[in-house]
């Protein structure tokens, strides 16, 4: 079976195209998927078909399809989902539409124009209060959902509004917890109503759908009917009642497990939709839940933001937004006073401004949307489709070898060759009872049935669920938030880390600390009280050209600034300089704003001043803006030509600063004429402010100090096989000072042509030169997001797994076309964090690292567990199988069995599928995604552990009457206490291999395990219940107490496999997968040459 196969392409050196992991051969790269190949060979679920993934379900031996399935993708209900989300949007427009047309014929007969109403009769009353406010959420809710522009005016447009929400449109409102208060009573919350999860009941329900559980049921039913009706009740109910409590048992502990493993998700689902944003009330920013949002709020937007609440733009400027998700076109709506209204779930796309909130929760379209459809967070992971894949096989195996044990015993006992303890024949023809006979083939088909049971590994797939959900809930504490779970097993197999540097590798605490203003350089950076026009110009750009913002509490001392890291350390450099951050804006209006663009990689405004001049400031990346300069002020405010020489001591003293791993800022600006702006609101939102003839008012050298201990993740990555690569729009002389400083470059001889790059010169690259050095590369300097997604493609096709980090909107290409892309969740937009696979929520590249380390435990933990249930379903299977051919009678009956597969299916994976992470995982190279799941090292422990079990178990039930000294006793107690003694060393042999199983490739078994309170207690759990099935409930089971000697015996038996496995651990295993070799032969038969004819 293909699902088998593969071997590690992530080995050094890198593999050559044709090894691609990814998706086998170059043709079929960009596909992912082999539709040829082996149904269940997904290597990348991320952007699979929705025909893929239901081929793969079709082909699945499942027995119970409700719980097998329960976390993968439903793709009934998503088909359903698809076609809500149509009526709703369709709904929405259909609405709009009439409002139109009902609009424009109004305005033919009573002459309306641009939204300004005229007609008496189309004036709606003034809504009468009905509680605190004066206008109430029908009214607000009608505005909104029909774009009412016409209401907007009547009720005084947004200032109206505003007034009527006591909302002021600067300060916002006054946010205590009485207003707060009131505001919820009025309008409601943002929060809509979620359906209720499953409840204990239905995990219950779902865990008896199992096929064979159902026939065990019905057997069991039989059975006890045939037993009372034979033996009376007092005797007869023993063997059906034993059968049925032990598929009881087996009902109520996998529904106990799976409720847990559903309130785990239910948690990690809140904390995703739990988004934190900021906004305006009592003239200060503050970052508050979108749960604590209310009507009034006055909220600060900018590119990737997500609209979390119907409203109305206050300001905007250059303001776009991405209303896909409501309205599924993929237009860009520009926002203005013409078109103010704004839809929660929608996107910034670009630009910035303030909104005023006028619909929450229920009360907005999102809000109708997100309570008609039922979230389906299920997502099959590659694993989990591999796992399928090995359950099957293992399936039919296990279904052959009980048909085949079923078909042996039912002929050896309608033939007369099965015999009782006593020697006499269990069934003569003729003589035999039908009711006697009906009974022993009832019992026969238990046997079989339950053979299946233990034989198809039904908890394999699931047990990807288990260590998934496990990891999930600790990678929360680890401050890594999963928002897709395929991405947490995909990060044990990355081969590369493309990071950001800012507040990744570094702390993004920035400061300024070196300033060359006035033609020379500034000590210290604030002192500027020699040159007052430069110092006013610095202070009008700092002030005006920012997303950022600066609060002063009255009477306090300790002033506010936020903004992005970036725009907090100019803002305070300006404090020290002299500025009075709403004085200075006040002083100027704002014209026309251009934000920064990361492309551009600057940002600039236009104001006019008190005395009506127009200036254009503009601030952002060193080297590009005093590209546009022509001039500078100097030290005695002269304004002077920047000549050759001057030009040359800019450029020194910028490339000086980024040797010191600084971060280089220019602000510039210049003087533009009046006349030349436009006039009206439209020609203004297209105006290109003008970039040439500047003149430079200083260059600002910041300070982002790396993160402490960030040069031994690093290290610790490069000696798990994985390359960390930073991609930075920094100056390349500052991302090559800072990646020296972090490891990623070990020294100046490092630094190569191909190790360290610009982006531009990157981008100039065909896709095979790009290709031919994208594996070289360590630094890639003033890079734009395009860059970095040119750089994952390349990695790709070269056979790369690649994880990506990102915080900005243009970051959302890079992060979706990367196998895990990785947002931050401080500096992170919601447009980058909806395009990740897991949020980092501290933007700590140590976090990253242990990502890393999560996503190889999973992968480690289910190759243990893997191990584990196959040495269990080998000697159950030979052992049964054996002793039915030959002799005619099982040593494990259905209850022993349905005990066995308890320990083995749901216990099992508790035990092993939450291991924690240990160092160990990070010396070895990534996992390939094609590499087989049983490795050959698992295979040799399996197979001496499986054999040796067998082989003891088997000379126990063929000779273990003379073995045990029990000739002199009664034959049927004799064979009873054989029975329980092979049982018993049964259950205690899995119980001593678990151990082994832990440390598949390690001497010692025991590392860790005190502190693994989980897999203790499971353990103990199983000892005390083995000893109390034994010991007290033989009646049940089919048992008869031992005594010490022979809990002895049972215990050395089981014992015995610790020293054997240590043994087996120093028998060499071949590098090549056994599963290469048949592969390779099997080939080989292929090409050769048919014999002529």
């Amino acid at each position: 079976m293909s699902f088998m196969n593969g071997s590690s392409p992530h080995r050094n050196p890198p593999p050559p195209p044709e090894n691609d992991i990814e998706a086998g051969p170059l043709s079929r790269r960009n596909s992912d998927v082999d539709d040829d190949g082996d149904v269940f060979d997904i290597a990348r679920t991320k952007h699979a078909s929705i025909d893929r993934l239901r081929r793969w379900r079709q082909a699945a031996l499942v027995l119970n399809a409700s719980r097998r399935f329960r976390y993968t993708l439903d793709l009934k209900k998503e088909e359903e989902k698809k076609q809500i989300l149509r009526k709703i949007r369709a709904h929405a427009q259909a609405i709009r539409a009439a409002y139109l047309f009902k609009a424009a014929g109004r305005g033919q007969g009573h002459g309306q124009v641009q939204g300004q109403v005229t007609g008496t009769d189309t004036i709606k009353p003034p809504p009468t209060s009905t509680g605190e406010f004066p206008i109430g959420p029908e009214q607000l809710a009608s505005i909104s959902r029909e774009h009412d522009t016409a209401s907007l005016q009547q009720y005084g447009g947004v200032a109206g509004v505003s007034n009527l929400l006591k909302t002021d449109l600067e300060k916002g409102i006054n946010g205590d917890d009485a207003d707060l208060l009131r505001r919820r009573n009025a309008f409601g919350s943002n929060n809509y109503p979620r359906k209720k999860g499953r409840s204990f009941f239905m995990f219950m329900w779902d865990a008896c759908k199992d096929l064979t559980l159902v026939i065990l049921m019905v057997a069991a039913a039989a059975s006890l009917a045939l037993g009372i009706k034979s033996e009376g009740i007092k005797e007869g109910w023993y063997d059906g009642g034993s059968i049925a409590f032990a598929v009881i048992l087996v009902i109520v502990v996998t529904a106990v497990s799976d409720y847990k493993q559903s309130l785990q998700f239910r948690d990690l689902n809140e904390e995703k939709r739990n988004i934190h944003l900021e906004v305006i009330r009592g003239g200060r920013r503050v970052e508050i839940s979108i749960y604590d949002l209310v009507v009034g709020d006055v909220i600060p937007l900018n590119i990737g933001n997500q609209v979390p609440a119907d409203g109305v733009v206050i300001t905007g400027h250059s303001l776009s937004i991405d209303e896909s998700s409501m309205t599924g076109e993929s237009k860009i709506v520009h926002k203005d006073s013409k078109d103010p209204f704004m839809m929660s779930g929608c996107k910034v796309a670009d630009g910035s401004g303030t909104m005023l909130v006028t619909g929450v929760g229920i009360n907005t379209e999102w809000g109708l949307l997100m309570a008609s459809i039922s979230e389906d967070t299920g997502e099959e992971t590659p694993l989990q489709v591999r796992l399928n894949g090995v359950a099957t096989f293992i399936g039919i195996v296990g279904l052959s070898v009980a048909v085949l044990v079923l078909i042996v015993l039912l002929a050896r006992y309608f033939s007369g060759h099965t015999r009782n303890s006593d020697g006499t024949k269990q069934f003569i023809a003729g003589k035999t009872k039908a009711g006697h006979a009906i009974d022993g083939a009832i019992k026969i088909i238990t046997v079989a049935v339950t053979i299946v049971v233990v034989a198809v590994p039904e908890g394999l797939p699931l047990a990807v669920t288990l260590t998934l959900a496990y990891s999930m809930r600790k990678m929360m504490a680890d401050k890594a938030l999963v928002r897709r779970l395929s991405a947490c097993e995909t990060m044990g197999s990355a081969t590369t880390i493309c990071s950001d540097k800012t507040g990744t590798l570094t702390m993004n605490q920035m400061t300024v600390v070196e300033v060359y203003a006035g033609g020379s350089k500034v000590d210290p950076p604030h002192e500027l009280e020699r040159s007052p026009k430069l110092r006013t110009l610095l202070i009008e750009g700092v002030a005006q050209n920012t997303n950022g913002s600066v609060y002063v509490p009255e009477g306090a001392n300790d002033i506010e600034v936020s903004g992005s890291p970036t725009e907090k350390a100019i803002l305070n450099w300006g404090l020290q300089v002299g500025m009075n951050f709403v004085t200075a804006r006040s002083e100027s209006s704002i014209l026309h704003v251009f934000p920064f663009n990361s492309e551009k990689k600057r940002g600039g405004v236009a104001i006019q001043t008190a005395d009506s001049d127009v200036h254009i400031h503009w601030k952002g990346a060193a080297e590009i803006v005093l590209a546009c300069c022509t001039g500078y002020i100097d030290a005695n405010d002269q304004l002077v030509e920047i000549d050759e020489e001057k030009m040359t001591f800019f450029k020194k003293a910028i490339e000086d600063m980024a040797s010191d791993s600084l971060r280089c800022v220019a602000i510039a600006y210049r003087p533009y004429e009046k006349e030349k702006v436009p006039d009206n609101e439209e020609q203004l939102a297209d105006w290109s402010l003008p970039e040439e003839e500047l003149v430079l008012l200083a260059i600002v050298g910041i300070k982002d100090p790396c993160r402490p201990g960030v040069k031994n993740s690093v290290q610790l990555c490069q000696k798990a096989g994985v390359k960390v690569k930073m991609v930075t729009g920094d100056n390349v002389k500052t991302a090559k000072a800072i990646a020296l400083e972090c490891g990623i470059l070990s020294s100046l001889a490092d630094v190569t042509e191909r190790s360290v790059i610009e982006g531009k010169t990157f981008r100039a690259l065909s896709d095979s030169e790009r290709e031919e050095i994208a594996e070289s590369i360590s630094v890639m300097g003033r890079s734009s997001p395009n860059d970095k997604l040119l750089l994952v493609q390349a990695l790709r096709r070269k056979g790369h797994v690649v994880a990506v980090t990102g915080d900005g909107t243009n970051d959302a290409p890079a992060l979706h076309e990367a196998d895990i892309g990785l947002a931050m969740g401080i500096a992170g937009t919601e447009v980058a964090k909806e395009s990740s696979d897991i949020i980092i929520l501290d933007d700590n590249f140590a976090s990253v690292v242990k990502v890393v380390r999560w996503g190889r435990s999973v992968y480690a933990n289910i190759q243990k567990f893997i191990q584990f249930q196959l040495t269990v379903n080998v000697a159950a299977l030979v052992i049964n199988v054996v002793a039915a051919v030959s002799s005619g009678d099982v040593p494990l009956n259905a209850v022993q069995l349905l005990w066995v597969n308890l320990i083995m299916d749901t216990l099992g994976a508790l035990a092993l599928a939450t291991e924690p992470p240990t160092d160990h995982l990070m010396d070895r190279s990534p996992v390939g995604r094609r590499e087989p799941l049983i490795t050959n090292i698992m295979w040799r422990n399996l197979l001496i552990q499986a054999m040796y079990q067998v082989s003891v178990l088997l000379v126990l039930n063929f000779r273990g009457i003379s073995i045990l000294g029990l000739e002199h006793q009664p034959t049927e107690h004799a064979i009873k206490v054989k029975n329980t003694l092979i049982f018993n060393a049964f259950v205690i042999c899995q119980i001593f291999n678990e151990f082994n199983a832990r440390k598949p490739d390690e001497y010692n078994i025991f590392k860790g395990v005190t502190r693994n309170y989980l897999f203790m207690g499971i353990v103990g759990f199983t000892v005390v219940l083995q000893v109390i099935i034994v010991e007290f409930l033989g009646k049940f089971t089919t048992t008869t107490r031992l005594n010490w000697k022979q809990w002895l015996i049972s215990v050395a038996i089981g014992f015995i496999g610790w020293p054997l496995a240590v043994v087996g651990k120093l028998i060499p295993v071949p590098a090549t997968p056994i599963n290469n070799v048949f592969t390779k032969l099997k080939l080989r038969r292929h090409r050769q040459p048919e014999p002529s004819q």
